[in-house]
């Protein structure tokens, strides 16, 4: 395996030891001791990076330790990094294992830039790309989704991506290397570990070389997509315009070309739009200009004979003060699942993304204003709203309202509107998050 490893290393040109350090994520567990174990048999200058995602009490200390003591022993520098995981996720509104995966990359990011390395390398293994695939295919996915993990992704190499986990296990045995097993990997509680543990043995009754064939398969959908980009990048060439943020299409150039509305998913999925918002927008070709579609981060008008995408923007008025106001405004309109929890910031709320028009307007708060107080069942002036909370006059001057056309949806950092509020019914969340910055 170690010969295998340096070959790919070498073909996929992912490495050189005369580059610089490389950042090894460092688990603890088979898969990256492997990798570092190769690595430095392999001549190349090595730090150890682990995460400590404080998800598995004290399995997560043991762990730190063990890597820790391994680094220790193997003479190669230790880094270490405490996250609150749990808190993160609540505070983004995404999974806990989307929360840990932006968490480690985010910082590795960081340190290959303090420690000035070529790369950061990681333990995937090709049944990690075989469950990647299973579980994309699985919730509905493109052609990039059946491609798997990339070899490179910028700076994040996979040197064990040809290499199974049985491969692992037997260089594990004959190299007698310590690690420590993660005891959430025997759950099957976890998607991926039923792809591990029930669904690809199945696979493997019916094709024994199912493991074989599925890589092959990734590797022929990794070359089609390559081809596949460039020609999407032709086509971006002779449709798209681009000025300051915002871009043009011209679709009567667009559907000149077949299946003009995958053509136009991938023009615009960067700019947060979906295969049903891109149904809605084609549908919508042959009708009358002017209609509106909206992303969690951008706005697309149908103009007489083109698509104007560009970012949300968010109007302040402050004419009624000396004051000058530096907001800083995120929206972001995601699906509501099971993992989703209301905000507790109050600077961060959710509201039904289904019942609110975008764009956003922020102001004053003004005497004629009214609104329907989260829990509440009338509606009730603004003025009397912010008595009842014993707000001061001085306080009273930087309150500020959110509106969608015309109506307010929030008393920023104190109530949103009941008429907006995520229900049991509720399929889209708008997540806002508004900051507030005030000087004379």
């Amino acid at each position: 395996m170690l010969q295998k490893v340096q070959n790919f290393i070498r073909e996929n040109q992912l490495l050189s030891p005369e580059k610089g350090p490389v950042i090894v994520g460092l688990s603890g567990g088979s898969d990256s001791v492997v990798l570092l174990d190769i690595l430095l048999k392999s001549g190349y200058q090595c730090l150890a990076a682990h995460c400590n995602f404080h998800l598995r009490t004290l399995e997560s200390m043991r762990d730190q330790e063990f890597v820790r003591m391994l680094s220790n022993k193997l003479n190669i520098p230790f880094l270490c990094v405490d996250f609150q995981t749990n808190n993160y996720a609540k505070e983004k509104g995404i999974s806990v294992e989307m929360a840990a995966r932006e968490l480690r990359y985010d910082w590795f990011e960081k340190i290959s830039v303090e420690y000035k390395a070529q790369a950061i390398a990681t333990g995937h293994h090709l049944d990690d790309n075989i469950e990647t695939v299973l579980l994309n295919l699985t919730r509905g996915t493109g052609l990039k989704g059946l491609t798997g993990m990339p070899v490179r992704n910028r700076k994040i190499v996979r040197p064990l991506l040809s290499s199974s986990r049985l491969e692992i296990k037997q260089y594990i045995g004959k190299n007698q290397l310590e690690y420590v097993e993660d005891s959430s990997n025997a759950s099957t509680d976890i998607l991926r570990n039923k792809f591990r543990h029930v669904i690809i043995p199945l696979l493997e009754e019916i094709n024994p070389a199912f493991r074989n064939s599925c890589k092959e398969t990734i590797e022929n959908l990794q070359g089609a997509y390559k081809v596949y980009q460039q020609e999407i990048a032709a086509i971006r060439g002779d449709v798209v315009q681009f000025s300051d943020a915002s871009l043009s299409v011209d679709y009567f150039k667009l559907i000149q070309y077949e299946e003009y509305s995958t053509i136009l998913f991938e023009l615009l999925k960067e700019y947060g739009f979906n295969r049903d918002q891109i149904g809605q927008i084609t549908r919508s070709l042959q009708a009358e200009p002017g209609r509106q579609f909206y992303s969690g981060t951008h706005s697309l008008l149908k103009d007489r004979n083109r698509l104007i995408v560009r970012p949300h923007v968010i109007h302040s008025d402050n004419h009624q003060s000396n004051s000058t106001v530096e907001n800083k405004f995120n929206i972001r309109i995601f699906e509501k699942d099971i993992t989703f929890k209301l905000s507790t910031d109050n600077q961060t709320v959710h509201l039904d993304a289904d019942k609110v028009t975008l764009p956003l307007r922020i102001r004053k708060w003004q005497e004629a204003d009214y609104f329907y107080p989260l829990g509440m069942k009338g509606k009730k002036k603004l003025s009397d709203f912010l008595i009842d909370l014993k707000i001061n006059r001085f306080d009273k001057e930087n309150i500020y309202v959110v509106l969608s056309d015309n109506q307010i949806v929030w008393v920023v950092g104190l109530r949103i509107d009941e008429r907006v509020k995520v229900t049991n019914e509720t399929k889209r969340i708008l997540e806002m998050n508004l900051k507030l910055v005030i000087s004379d």
